[in-house]
């Protein structure tokens, strides 16, 4: 693998984990330096970083505070 790859690998931890974690990514680095951007998209989305993934989170969020909310004022009520 080129050196400089490598490099801007070892100053991201998350990519540093993600390649060592799928190291089919280390060989086709090696074979094709150009598909480093590809293998930027697959670690976010291995991180689960992407813009649906940070939605589907916040949702969730959003619907666990709801679903409390709904407890505290059941609660409230029976008293």
């Amino acid at each position: 693998m080129r050196t400089e790859i490598m490099e801007f690998i070892k100053q991201n931890e998350e990519w540093h984990q993600f390649i060592r974690k799928q190291p089919i990514w280390y060989r086709k680095l090696s074979r094709d330096p150009h598909a480093f951007e590809q293998f930027q998209i697959s670690s976010l989305h291995f991180h689960q970083k992407t813009i649906p993934h940070k939605i589907e989170s916040f949702s969730n969020r959003l619907q666990f505070a709801s679903f409390m909310l709904g407890m505290l004022q059941s609660m409230n009520k029976g008293e």
